[in-house]
């Protein structure tokens, strides 16, 4: 039954996160201001890297093409569901879908790869320090970007490539704000268990993989950090902390999803708020918080901006 000339289906329709009128109102003045803060927060963070020579290293390097990342993540799904608050038939087209889909899987799977470049940029920076400058050059940390963009993206189609020719032949019901991959494959009209498998097993490798990296990484890395007792060692404590509050809230959820992919609670589609709408958000709250060299950064931005305008 396989094949894309028997889809039938030409839009999909999204549920969304709840009936009501008055929640929908809610979720809509809510999710414009996460939305907005997103996307202006990492703007701000990188620019702030971009303009300051003290943050001309390769960890804020590769922060800021996280918040780019973050950037592109706050916008593959969020500015429709803000706008389908406003609207009662909320639907989408076939290959909006699938667009959807694929962005969703290359943004996650770039991000993964980016923040093991992270954990081992930490490593080299605290367990190697004498070789640092020499082995995180800025040709490696663009090979890095490249490597994150490429994982992502071959990730994503690996995906795409089963999806997109399913027999999508009458419901079209998607219980989520945005095409889910493990619900939309379930609308096919075939038995999609090999299909659930290659995906739990496809998913599961590069976050389970990346996680037990940057888990062995950190754990390194802190009882190399606890052995020392120095001011140096504080300030890398505190950075360590914020990459480490990343990894967790960002692999929790996407864990999560990635294990039990196929078995939907009601809590899960609040989840799937978090990981795709407010998990962008982490990124300039948790480094403009913790890290003290960005917020001084950010204060010169903010003092140089002000003057400018009294000019």
């Amino acid at each position: 039954m396989a094949g894309g000339n028997q889809s039938m289906v030409s839009e999909f329709v999204l549920l969304g996160l709840s009936n009501s009128q008055e929640l929908q109102f809610f979720f809509f003045v809510i999710f414009t201001i996460v939305y907005v803060a997103s996307v202006l927060g990492n703007i701000i963070i990188i620019l702030t890297i971009a303009s300051d020579s003290h943050l001309n290293s390769p960890m804020y390097f590769l922060l800021s093409n996280l918040s780019f990342i973050d950037i592109c993540q706050s916008n593959f799904a969020t500015p429709k569901m803000i706008a389908d608050f406003l609207v009662e038939h909320k639907t989408i087209s076939f290959e909006g879908c699938m667009a959807q889909i694929f962005l969703l899987h290359s943004f996650v799977g770039s991000e993964m790869i980016l923040l093991v470049a992270m954990a081992y940029d930490r490593f080299i920076a605290i367990c190697k320090p004498l070789h640092y400058s020499t082995i995180m050059n800025r040709r490696l940390c663009i090979i890095f970007v490249a490597l994150s963009w490429t994982v992502g993206i071959l990730h994503s189609v690996s995906h795409l490539a089963f999806t997109v020719d399913l027999p999508f032949c009458g419901p079209n019901e998607v219980d989520s704000f945005f095409c889910d991959l493990p619900l939309v494959i379930e609308l096919a009209c075939m038995d999609t268990y090999e299909m659930e498998i290659m995906t739990l097993t496809n998913s599961g490798l590069i976050s389970l993989s990346c996680f037990l990296a940057l888990i062995i990484s950190y754990t390194i890395i802190l009882v190399t950090v606890r052995s020392r007792s120095s001011s140096g060692s504080s300030k890398a404590l505190s950075t360590l902390t914020a990459h480490i509050t990343v990894v967790i809230l960002f692999f929790g959820p996407c864990i999560y999803f990635y294990i039990w992919p196929f078995s939907r609670l009601s809590v899960d589609k609040f989840l799937s708020v978090f990981y795709t709408v407010c998990t962008p958000l982490l990124n300039p709250i948790i480094y403009s918080l913790r890290n003290e060299d960005v917020k001084s950064a950010m204060r010169k931005l903010k003092s140089r901006y002000l003057n400018s305008w009294k000019y």
